[in-house]
Formats: structure tokens, sequence, C-alpha cells
């Protein structure tokens, strides 16, 4: 019965900070830069941390937080209960569009994911997963997903790969992009996985997410039998910034083996 108190109580409060942040529209923000110019932070991502450390501290008091703003503890390895959480996944969309936006909140027990919430503030969709127990939009279950080859998939892909960058190497992506039915960059790295799952779009590549960002996101793709991994195919670093490659089964590898072969990374 663990799990399933956990994640009631984390669904009951995603939902809460969700109605948070609708409320917040009306309010002027307090917008900063973090490491660039297009690295933002809100006074209401800092407020929607902060509520899920007061809620989890006061009923998990011996589970550990890792938070994107920092609020949380200083985690230096997976040990017991973790909650990793994106308070705001998507803060240039939130601050330009008020849509277009996530909550991300995951739960792991001794590195292994056990529940992954992701939800759509404005569109009232949230993306559940119980490791084991399948994955969800609001209450339908979502089906297992299905092998699909290069040539009818659309790919979630930002621009920036496949243009002079400091990251990659264009011409090793430029190439996927001509073979694929097409491409499309939604900003919110959780919604990228989430429509991976719901076969929205087939697979997402980035080259710049925290573990915040795709904690979730692994536990529901992955329930749902797709692949969650580096840009060499390798699993995934929960306590650090990684290359991610998320897509469905049979996709997968046909771009490992096609086109991502010569990542150096």
């Amino acid at each position: 019965m663990k799990w399933y108190d956990i994640d009631g109580n984390a669904k009951k409060w995603t939902k809460e900070a969700g109605e948070i942040i609708r409320n917040s529209f009306q309010n002027e923000l307090l917008i900063h830069t973090k490491s660039a110019p297009d690295d933002l932070v809100t006074n209401m991502d800092k407020e929607i941390e902060q509520f899920f450390i007061k809620k989890i501290n006061e009923t998990y008091p011996e589970h550990q937080i890792l938070g994107e703003e920092g609020f949380g503890n200083d985690i230096e390895e997976l040990k017991g209960t973790v909650w990793i959480i994106d308070p705001i996944d998507g803060t240039m969309n939130f601050v330009h569009q008020q849509r277009n936006f996530a909550i991300s909140v995951a739960v792991y027990e001794d590195g292994v994911g056990k529940i992954g919430l992701i939800y759509d503030v404005v569109l009232d969709e949230l993306y559940h997963a119980m490791k084991g127990n399948g994955a969800f939009l609001n209450e339908e279950k979502l089906p297992v997903l299905k092998s699909t080859k290069v040539a009818e998939a659309v790919i979630g892909m930002n621009v920036t790969w496949v243009t002079e960058n400091k990251r990659i190497d264009p011409t090793i992506l430029a190439p996927l992009a001509k073979a694929v039915r097409g491409t499309r960059s939604y900003g919110s790295a959780a919604l990228e996985m989430a429509y991976v799952a719901t076969g929205r779009i087939d697979a997402y590549i980035t080259l710049r997410l925290s573990p915040w960002d795709f904690a979730a996101g692994l536990i529901i793709v992955e329930e749902l039998g797709g692949y969650v991994t580096t840009l060499k195919g390798e699993p995934l670093n929960l306590l650090a910034q990684n290359s991610v490659f998320v897509s469905k089964p049979g996709l997968h590898e046909e771009i490992m083996n096609n086109y991502l072969y010569k990542y150096k990374g």
C-alpha cells in the first residue's frame, strides 16, 4: 500500500500546484535569468518547488528531494526514497505563452523509478505511471508503444542541433531531420516525453537535460515499452546532465544504427 499512498499524495499535490499556477496568470511575474538569457526562472518556479518540499517534508520526513531550484537536499546518491521535481518545465513557454509547460514529479527508491507524473497545467492533462501498473493520461490507460520506421516518424528535436552549435556536429542529426516525416519542438522536455508516451510524436532527441527534466518521463515511457537512453544508447545518469534519446521500440534501434552511431559525446 505504500506506493499507492505516495502516488495518491503526489497526484493531489500536483493538481494543487497546478491550481496555484493557473491562479497566478493575472499576476506580474518576477523573472530572472540563470546561466544564460534563455535560461529563465520565475518567482512561481520557486514558490511551487517550496510548496512540494513543505508537503513532502511534513508527510514523509524520511524522504529526500532533488529539485531544479535547489531548495531540496544536497543529494550525491539515490539511496532510499527520493523525489525529483521540476516545478515548471518549460519556463520560457510559461513566461511567453502561459501554456506548453508542465509540472514534473518522479519518485525513486534506491535508484529505481516507482512513480512518474507529468501535468500539463493549462490543458489539465495528467500523464502518470506507477511501475508495473501501466501508464495513463488522466483516467485513460495508454496502450503499449508500437514500432515505427524513420520514414513514418515525427520526432521532437530543436533546430539548434541541426545548425552550428557547441554540443554536436550538425551533420549528424541533419540527415535524420530530412529522413523523418516531420519534426516538432515544444519547448518542454517533460511534455515531449509525454507525447512520445501517447504517440503524438515517435521520438525525442536533445543534448542537455537535467534529472528533473526527464525523471518522470523516463518512468512513463519505459512503462509503455519505449526506450530512454543517452545519444550513445547508454542508461541515463539521474544525478547529472545527459544527452537524451526517447523513442518507440524499433525506431530507437534504427536511429541508433543509422544516424547516432557517429555521435561521440
